[in-house]
């Protein structure tokens, strides 16, 4: 009996579900990221169609977008290293959901902006053009554009080793999106400087591995975490020095006070001790088992 056309696609449908394998089998990991980056979206949609969102609905969503395209650009940063250190292959599967997100908020942040500007067009067009920090965004939104088509296995096929160097632009991009944060934060960019820190130990992370330092060691780890929060208040000290006019020693000096607030470089050094405290924890969780079993008594 032949079989009916959608009965051949299905397989085929099936395996391009974002939460499915390759194999069309419904995958739990793949599911639960894919609702989590759905949710802010969600949230946002929701907060606007019930005017929670304050005064300026548009202008507090186009923030949020803009914020989570650059989370997520960075997870699908993180992903590479994660593997290593969490000794999880399947993390690799993610990469590409987390980078077709970034460019789904990407959009939205666009589109907002877009809103915003009344659907002026022109407008839009000057704006981009005149304003250097939008020229910069604009920029990385088309660099992810790029990679967001060409992301697809059949094209990863067809463009062989130019498809790595091509997404290399990725590195280029967080740049881009950093400055970019940077630049339209104005006085406060607390928020920036997290990021910023956050790339800082996401570049160390891939520096370790091409010098072949062992990823899964918790001194290495640990020394990046480093690495990551310095690189924090150095960046957040040369922006005030440089973009401001208040005074960078003040900004410096706050990062050991910490009567008010915890300043972005101690987030980024505990992300990355949290990171570095995964070996020994794994370590700690074997020696236990084998505990147990050694502890069990003979058949």
């Amino acid at each position: 009996m032949q079989r009916s056309a959608f009965a051949i696609l299905r397989p085929k449908l099936l395996a391009a579900l974002p939460w499915t394998e390759r194999n069309g089998k419904l995958s739990l990991l793949k599911l639960t990221v894919f609702l989590g980056l759905c949710a802010p979206g969600l949230w946002l949609a929701f907060g606007f169609s019930q005017d929670l969102l304050g005064t300026k609905p548009l202008t507090h969503m186009l923030h949020e977008t803009g914020l989570w395209t650059i989370r997520f650009l960075f997870l699908s940063l993180l992903i590479t290293p994660a593997r290593r250190i969490f000794h999880y292959s399947k993390l690799i599967n993610l990469r590409r959901m987390l980078g077709l997100a970034a460019l789904a908020y990407g959009l939205a942040h666009l589109g907002l902006y877009v809103a915003d500007q009344a659907f002026d067009l022109g407008k839009v067009a000057s704006e981009v053009v005149l304003r250097v920090y939008l020229t910069i965004g604009f920029l990385a939104l088309l660099a992810m554009g790029a990679l967001g088509l060409t992301s697809t296995d059949a094209m990863i096929k067809r463009m062989g080793p130019n498809w790595n160097r091509l997404h290399k632009l990725t590195y280029a991009i967080a740049i881009l999106g950093g400055l970019h944060f940077f630049m339209q934060a104005k006085s406060d960019v607390s928020e920036a400087v997290l990021m910023a820190g956050f790339f800082v130990l996401l570049m160390s992370y891939r520096q370790a591995q091409k010098w072949k330092f062992d990823l899964t060691s918790p001194l290495v780890l640990a020394a990046i975490a480093l690495i990551g929060g310095l690189g924090a208040a150095a960046l957040e000290f040369a922006w005030y020095a440089l973009a401001t006019g208040i005074p960078p020693l003040r900004v410096l000096e706050a990062n050991l006070d910490f009567t008010y607030s915890v300043r972005p470089a101690w987030w980024v050094a505990a992300v990355g001790l949290g990171f570095a405290a995964v070996p020994l924890l794994r370590k700690l969780w074997a020696g236990a088992a084998f505990a147990r079993l050694r502890a069990r008594p003979a058949a």
